[in-house]
């Protein structure tokens, strides 16, 4: 029985309730218009429907009042796009009308024959009801009285639930909506990966170098060598800090600029930064670097960053060759070095893993792994 009575104590009920009654404000203006007509209140909502806007205000409606406190209720709030959206719209407001007259004449007539079942049980018939003319009062309609509460209580429940479902089938997102939640649900989840990208790549070229300037400075055990290493330990600290302040600006303000990431403009910072920790960095740039859009620039620092990462960690103070060139419509970016004693396989380590997610991300290809008796990193990437 508490089950059965359940629904009474949800304010769904009532806000349910309240949304299947907006729809008589119109039937009640134009009863006292034309009683004769009552048809031409549902003519007159085509027109409506087929408003951009009228979806929005449904939709706004139907989340408020049909599923209220629902983080994703499943209508759309967007105005309607095309024409199946405005035939949709229109169709909802029809059977949003149908469905709320039949609660209103159901909350109007079930309580009225409550009453009429009352007085009959009391002995006496009510005046002005032609069809009670033949009725005998007798206390037995008593047991009658509650039936039309109940029926309307089921009206009341059953009409809420039917016109949740309507709406949802009627104002719920479209084929585009969906796909463009879809894709916007792809870009955050890109967007994700970029920035697991940025810490690693930045945060892990930095502790890398200080943890290789730290060991060397206390195996030399020379006091101006070790002066130098503090110094390329806390220039490389600054400027992690600096990258990691720029991606968690990302995180907290969805709408900035990229911008301020690093390009492949600021590379020398970088093989500096190599050689301060003792590897012997040959570097050779050629081609306009400056007309390198800046998506493509700022992956190809990226990726130069994470490689020379990669050659601090595993193999130390050892000759390193850098070429970065930009010809054909292509950035190319080369770094190799002598294999280790323990060589990484080819697709071991998010670092490695996140090279070829970049060049790929932007159209391009990156090879990682040992060549001609190098390690070798190689990335081309397109700059249209």
């Amino acid at each position: 029985m508490g089950r059965c009575l359940r629904p009474l104590l949800r304010g769904t009920t009532y806000t349910r309730l309240l949304h299947l009654w907006v729809p008589l404000l119109l039937q009640s203006v134009w009863m006292f218009i034309d009683m004769s007509k009552p048809w031409v209140p549902a003519l007159l909502l085509v027109p409506v429907g087929l408003i951009p806007g009228v979806r929005t205000g449904e939709g706004v409606q139907a989340r408020l009042l049909l599923l209220p406190g629902e983080a994703d209720p499943g209508f759309s709030v967007a105005p309607s796009a095309n024409r199946r959206d405005r035939l949709r719209t229109v169709l909802w407001l029809e059977v949003r009308m149908v469905l709320g007259a039949a609660v209103g004449y159901s909350c109007v007539w079930l309580p009225i024959t409550a009453l009429v079942l009352v007085d009959l049980a009391r002995g006496r018939v009510p005046d002005g009801i032609p069809v009670l003319d033949a009725v005998t009062p007798h206390w037995w309609y008593a047991l009658l009285a509650p039936l039309p509460l109940l029926v309307l209580y089921g009206v009341v429940v059953g009409l809420g639930e039917l016109v949740t479902v309507a709406a949802r089938a009627l104002l719920g997102p479209s084929a585009a909506e969906r796909l463009a939640a879809l894709e916007e649900r792809t870009e955050q989840l890109l967007e994700r990966n970029r920035i697991a990208r940025e810490l690693h790549d930045s945060i892990g070229h930095a502790l890398t170098v200080a943890v290789v300037q730290a060991g060397a400075a206390r195996a030399a055990g020379d006091a101006e060598f070790t002066g130098r290493a503090l110094a390329a330990i806390e220039d490389t600290g600054r400027a992690a800090l600096a990258d990691l302040e720029r991606v968690l600006g990302v995180l907290r303000e969805s709408d900035r600029p990229v911008s301020a990431r690093p390009t492949l403009a600021e590379a020398d910072g970088l093989l500096e930064s190599a050689r301060a920790s003792g590897a012997k960095v040959d570097a050779e740039v050629t081609g306009p670097l400056e007309t390198v859009p800046g998506p493509v620039s700022r992956e190809g620092y990226r990726i130069l960053q994470e490689a020379l990462t990669n050659v601090l960690r595993h193999a130390g103070d050892v000759p390193v060759r850098v070429r970065v060139g930009v010809a054909g419509g292509r950035l190319s970016l080369e770094v190799r070095n002598p294999l280790p004693a323990r060589t990484p396989g080819p697709g071991r380590g998010s670092g490695l893993r996140g090279i070829r997610e970049r060049a790929a991300l932007l159209g391009g290809h990156a090879w990682t792994g040992p060549d001609a008796g190098d390690w070798q990193v190689r990335a081309e990437l397109p700059l249209s």
